[in-house]
């Protein structure tokens, strides 16, 4: 290619990516785009961009509701598959909350009563789309071959098909290092579709557990402050880094503070952090929990063991973000999504005056029981499957016998998932080198 063909496609492609920032400017409606296929995005982008649409893009469907809480968009295209929310409630959802945006598949389905004026403009952008890429001259064998393989929409027929996950798709699924790739040319996968939950780290079918997963979802993308509530061992800090990873705060840190890990005399600097001197020992500043959540979650584990003095502060900054530095004047505001955690009856501790009631209600905004293991032992193989799988990394794995498995359901379970856990270890050390876990191996 000689200087002046050079210098002209250089051109073409400048004036090509102006028109498309000029587009983008003068657009005048907005359309929230959700997909975990950046090249879908992308060429969807292009395509309605073209068409004077201002488009905002989310991977999954907790971000896309966090745009349409800022941005006024005139409608919402969503993939059939979404990382984080399940399609059909989502565009449910979006309906009842945004009744003035029309909510389109990729493949141009109407997914609620709607009808944007525009949306024979949101069809041709989708089929434009859904048009496969031509490949190069036969000759070009090296060019196709570089070429990202395009790869078929998922269907009604395969709702878990996908062609490939976004980063921060990655962390919110668990799929196993075995999924096939056949070639880089043939990066089609099938993954093993997932429990009814669908929220990695918990494990279950039953009602309650789907019902759980259900609040989880509802509340992740707002950021409503949270209060989980349930016996110890039930897995309240999974619940809460699953709100967490399912919110617009994904990126940002999780910070967890165990109150009743911590003295209380430490406990109000460690939450909010302390200056040079601010009281002996205090050799350098500190940055408290708080703070050093910024943008992100601060998880405040069994809240119940706070204590008064400090209560008093906590209510403060959740009701204007702002905090002070023990041994500071000066008043520092941070953005925190607050959840708290507690095995203890609140109301009856503020009863015993153990407990603040205006924290009380400032915490339980929206409150989340998690079930005892016993209201749920028809999750109980999963539980154990899943628990020996995590057990069996360093060692060979074992499984259980009907007579192990039924011991296990005989037992009321006072301490939870925890104790289960705890039971299966002391099994599988008990078991030996047998493959299998009998009844006898089984010690609650």
């Amino acid at each position: 290619m000689t200087a002046t063909q050079i210098a002209n496609q250089t051109a073409s492609h400048n004036a090509a990516h102006m028109a498309h920032q000029v587009a983008a400017r003068s657009a005048s409606r907005a359309v929230v785009l959700a997909s975990a296929d950046p090249a879908l995005r992308q060429r969807l982008r292009e395509s309605l961009t073209g068409l004077r649409w201002r488009v905002y893009e989310a991977v999954g469907g907790a971000e896309a509701l966090t745009l349409l809480e800022h941005e006024p968009a005139e409608a919402f295209i969503m993939d059939a598959w979404l990382p984080d929310l399940e399609a059909a409630e989502l565009a449910a959802h979006i309906g009842l909350l945004y009744p003035g945006v029309d909510v389109l598949s990729v493949d141009g389905a109407a997914l609620t009563s709607t009808r944007s004026p525009h949306r024979h403009e949101l069809l041709h952008a989708v089929r434009e789309v859904q048009q496969p890429i031509q490949p190069p001259a036969k000759t070009d064998t090296a060019a196709w071959n570089a070429a990202p393989a395009v790869l078929p929409r998922a269907t009604s027929a395969e709702p878990w098909r996908t062609s490939s996950l976004g980063a921060s798709a990655d962390v919110l699924l668990d799929f196993p290092s075995s999924v096939p790739v056949i070639s880089p040319r043939t990066t089609i996968f099938t993954a093993p579709k997932p429990s009814a939950t669908s929220i990695p780290g918990l494990i279950g079918e039953s009602a309650a557990m789907r019902e759980l997963t259900d609040l989880i979802r509802l509340v992740a993308p707002r950021n409503s402050t949270v209060l989980i509530e349930g016996e110890t061992g039930t897995g309240k800090e999974v619940v809460a880094s699953a709100i967490h990873r399912l919110s617009s705060r994904a990126q940002k840190p999780l910070v967890v503070l165990n109150c009743a890990a911590i003295p209380e005399s430490l406990l109000e600097a460690e939450l909010f952090g302390h200056t040079r001197g601010a009281f002996t020992g205090a050799v350098t500043a500190r940055t408290g929990r708080i703070e050093a959540a910024h943008g992100g979650t601060l998880f405040l584990d069994e809240i119940g063991e706070l204590p008064l003095a400090v209560q008093a502060k906590l209510l403060r900054f959740l009701e204007c973000g702002e905090l002070q530095r023990v041994g500071d004047n000066e008043i520092t505001r941070v953005d925190v999504r607050v959840i708290a955690a507690t095995h203890r009856d609140l109301e009856q501790r503020v009863v015993d005056g153990a407990f603040r009631l205006d924290l009380y209600h400032r915490l339980a905004v929206f409150p989340i029981e998690v079930p005892a293991l016993r209201e749920r032992l028809d999750d109980l193989p999963a539980l154990a499957e899943h628990l020996l799988a995590r057990l069996g990394a360093d060692a060979p794995r074992k499984r259980l016998s009907p007579g192990a498995l039924e011991a296990l359901a005989n037992f009321n379970w006072p301490g939870n998932v925890r104790e289960l856990a705890h039971v299966l270890e002391r099994a599988v050390i008990l078991s030996a080198d047998a493959p299998e876990i009998a009844a006898e191996h089984i010690r609650c």
